[in-house]
Protein backbone atom coordinates (compact mmCIF):
# COMPACT_ATOMS: atom_id res chain seq x y z
CA UNK A 1 0.00 0.00 0.00
CA UNK A 2 1.42 3.52 -1.26
CA UNK A 3 0.13 7.01 0.25
CA UNK A 4 -1.35 6.98 -2.95
CA UNK A 5 -4.16 4.44 -1.99
CA UNK A 6 -3.86 5.46 1.83
CA UNK A 7 -4.08 8.78 2.30
CA UNK A 8 -4.83 8.55 6.53
CA UNK A 9 -3.07 6.34 8.58
CA UNK A 10 -3.88 5.62 12.07
CA UNK A 11 -0.90 7.34 14.15
CA UNK A 12 0.11 3.98 15.81
CA UNK A 13 0.94 2.90 12.72
CA UNK A 14 3.04 5.32 11.29
CA UNK A 15 5.42 6.56 14.53
CA UNK A 16 7.19 3.00 13.82
CA UNK A 17 7.25 3.43 10.46
CA UNK A 18 8.68 6.69 10.67
CA UNK A 19 11.47 5.61 13.23
CA UNK A 20 12.64 3.16 10.84
CA UNK A 21 13.13 6.26 8.23
CA UNK A 22 15.10 8.51 9.87
CA UNK A 23 17.34 9.29 6.92
CA UNK A 24 14.51 9.64 4.85
CA UNK A 25 13.39 12.89 6.89
CA UNK A 26 13.56 16.31 5.14
CA UNK A 27 12.16 18.47 7.76
CA UNK A 28 9.84 18.46 10.52
CA UNK A 29 7.93 21.02 12.62
CA UNK A 30 5.01 22.47 13.49
CA UNK A 31 3.09 25.41 12.47
CA UNK A 32 5.51 27.70 14.26
CA UNK A 33 8.48 26.28 13.60
CA UNK A 34 10.78 24.21 11.28
CA UNK A 35 13.50 21.70 11.75
CA UNK A 36 15.90 21.08 8.42
CA UNK A 37 17.59 18.22 7.70
CA UNK A 38 21.71 18.42 6.37
CA UNK A 39 23.61 15.76 5.71
CA UNK A 40 25.87 16.01 8.58
CA UNK A 41 22.58 15.84 10.76
CA UNK A 42 21.29 12.98 12.60
CA UNK A 43 17.65 12.59 13.91
CA UNK A 44 17.05 10.50 17.06
CA UNK A 45 13.76 9.43 18.83
CA UNK A 46 13.14 8.78 22.28
CA UNK A 47 10.38 8.87 24.58
CA UNK A 48 9.59 10.78 27.84
CA UNK A 49 6.89 9.95 30.37
CA UNK A 50 3.75 7.86 28.91
CA UNK A 51 2.75 9.99 25.94
CA UNK A 52 5.30 12.24 25.10
CA UNK A 53 7.34 11.24 21.99
CA UNK A 54 10.67 13.23 21.40
CA UNK A 55 11.92 13.55 18.28
CA UNK A 56 15.77 15.27 18.40
CA UNK A 57 18.02 16.38 15.30
CA UNK A 58 21.84 16.13 16.17
CA UNK A 59 25.02 17.53 14.77
CA UNK A 60 27.27 14.62 16.59
CA UNK A 61 26.59 14.95 19.82
CA UNK A 62 25.46 18.44 19.78
CA UNK A 63 21.82 19.27 20.08
CA UNK A 64 20.40 21.50 16.99
CA UNK A 65 17.29 21.05 17.67
CA UNK A 66 13.69 19.26 19.32
CA UNK A 67 10.30 18.28 19.11
CA UNK A 68 8.30 16.68 21.51
CA UNK A 69 4.75 15.46 20.53
CA UNK A 70 1.82 14.68 22.70
CA UNK A 71 1.36 11.23 21.20
CA UNK A 72 -2.37 11.07 22.55
CA UNK A 73 -3.73 14.37 21.16
CA UNK A 74 -2.59 13.06 17.70
CA UNK A 75 -5.95 11.30 15.66
CA UNK A 76 -4.32 10.37 13.06
CA UNK A 77 -2.37 11.35 10.38
CA UNK A 78 -2.93 12.67 6.73
CA UNK A 79 -0.62 12.08 4.11
CA UNK A 80 0.18 13.26 0.61
CA UNK A 81 2.71 15.03 -1.63
CA UNK A 82 4.81 17.92 -1.25
CA UNK A 83 5.53 20.88 -2.43
CA UNK A 84 8.71 19.53 -4.29
CA UNK A 85 9.06 16.25 -6.18
CA UNK A 86 9.92 13.50 -4.20
CA UNK A 87 8.64 14.96 -1.60
CA UNK A 88 5.88 13.22 0.62
CA UNK A 89 4.12 15.09 3.69
CA UNK A 90 2.42 13.79 6.67
CA UNK A 91 0.73 15.71 9.12
CA UNK A 92 -0.31 14.74 12.35
CA UNK A 93 -4.03 16.00 12.67
CA UNK A 94 -5.14 16.89 15.99
CA UNK A 95 -9.22 17.37 16.30
CA UNK A 96 -11.55 19.25 19.01
CA UNK A 97 -14.79 19.96 18.93
CA UNK A 98 -14.70 22.54 16.64
CA UNK A 99 -11.47 22.40 14.55
CA UNK A 100 -9.05 19.96 13.25
CA UNK A 101 -5.97 21.16 12.17
CA UNK A 102 -1.96 19.53 11.91
CA UNK A 103 -0.46 19.78 14.91
CA UNK A 104 3.34 18.17 13.60
CA UNK A 105 4.76 17.30 10.52
CA UNK A 106 7.43 15.46 8.77
CA UNK A 107 8.29 15.35 5.03
CA UNK A 108 10.17 12.45 3.91
CA UNK A 109 12.12 11.48 0.49
CA UNK A 110 9.14 8.66 -0.24
CA UNK A 111 5.87 8.10 0.46
CA UNK A 112 4.27 5.15 3.09
CA UNK A 113 5.01 1.73 1.99
CA UNK A 114 3.40 -0.65 4.07
CA UNK A 115 5.61 -3.45 3.41
CA UNK A 116 8.85 -1.85 4.37
CA UNK A 117 10.67 -2.78 6.91
CA UNK A 118 9.66 -1.11 10.34
CA UNK A 119 12.57 -2.12 12.47
CA UNK A 120 14.11 1.71 14.28
CA UNK A 121 17.53 0.18 13.27
CA UNK A 122 16.73 -0.08 9.51
CA UNK A 123 18.71 2.64 7.33
CA UNK A 124 18.07 3.85 3.98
Amino acid sequence: MTIDDQPTLPFDVFWPWLMGHPNCILRAGTPEAVIYDDEDLHWHFAKEEPDTLVVQVLRGKLLVGELLLTADQIAYVQGGPGDQEHEFVFELMTETEADRYPAYFFVLIHGFDEEGDFSPSRVH
